[in-house]
């Protein structure tokens, strides 16, 4: 079991911050603390020295530029890799889970090389951009439906090293053609979701903290929580009656 305070990194939220995934670091060491353990969140910017020792690290969402100059510096550093082998957890966003796989799409539709944490490839969509409410059934034991937004370009392939998140019900999410979304590998998880999708799927960040912590953690009252997952869940069968009239 985990016995001291939980250190939550969140990684350059100046180049991965673009749809407010920061606020997943705050989702993390709220419920930690509601449960009386101590937690802090340590914000690095691009350029800083990225710690080896954290217990969550944390990649939202970006443009094609600032994400392929935090994959440049985090390759570099070899920070992340040495705290994955470590034991930490990583939970990427959108951007983030094209990070970090093994390469994603420049600008101009060249390959850039992942940090290859994750055994997945992501390319440049050819179709039209995926936007809107995403809805999937998760592939992870003890998690209720996933919900989330997405805004992306970008169709991400699985590897045989990794399995899906969850299954789409409504939206593209990795947009493969296999109905995919996400993909979890040990104690790396990564999705299209933003919402922030800890907020959104508070289920979803206490398996993250159960990993760090090592034991089952103290239920929570969600109900606040449950009343917006409910209504997201209305509005997309709302929108998906409408489509299919």
């Amino acid at each position: 079991m985990h016995d001291s305070r939980v250190s939550i990194a969140l990684l350059y939220p100046e180049l991965l911050g673009t749809y407010g995934d920061g606020g997943n670091a705050v989702v993390l060491a709220e419920r930690l603390r509601w449960r009386g353990i101590d937690a802090d969140v340590v914000t690095l910017g691009a350029g800083a020295s990225v710690p080896t020792s954290c217990d969550i690290y944390l990649m939202g969402g970006g443009e094609d530029g600032p994400q392929a100059l935090a994959a440049r510096e985090l390759s570099e550093s070899g920070a992340l890799h040495t705290a994955v082998d470590g034991g930490a957890v990583v939970f990427g966003t959108c951007a983030g889970i094209q990070v970090l796989g093994t390469e994603f799409a420049n600008p101009d539709g060249t390959p850039h090389p992942g940090l290859g944490l994750l055994d997945v490839r992501t390319v440049r969509g050819t179709g039209k951009r995926a936007v809107g409410e995403l809805l999937s059934e998760p592939l992870v034991d003890g998690l209720p439906t996933l919900t989330g937004y997405e805004n992306h370009g970008a169709v991400t392939h699985l590897g045989a090293a990794v399995r899906p998140l969850g299954r789409v019900v409504n939206g593209t999410g990795n947009g493969s053609g296999d109905g995919s979304e996400g993909a979890v590998a040990g104690r790396i998880v990564a999705t299209y979701m933003h919402g922030p999708a800890l907020a959104r799927n508070p289920a979803l960040a206490d398996l993250l903290l159960s990993w760090v912590v090592g034991t089952a953690l103290t239920p929570l009252d969600d109900s606040e929580v449950e009343e917006l997952r409910a209504e997201r869940l209305r509005f997309v069968k709302r929108s998906r009656w409408r489509r299919n009239r």
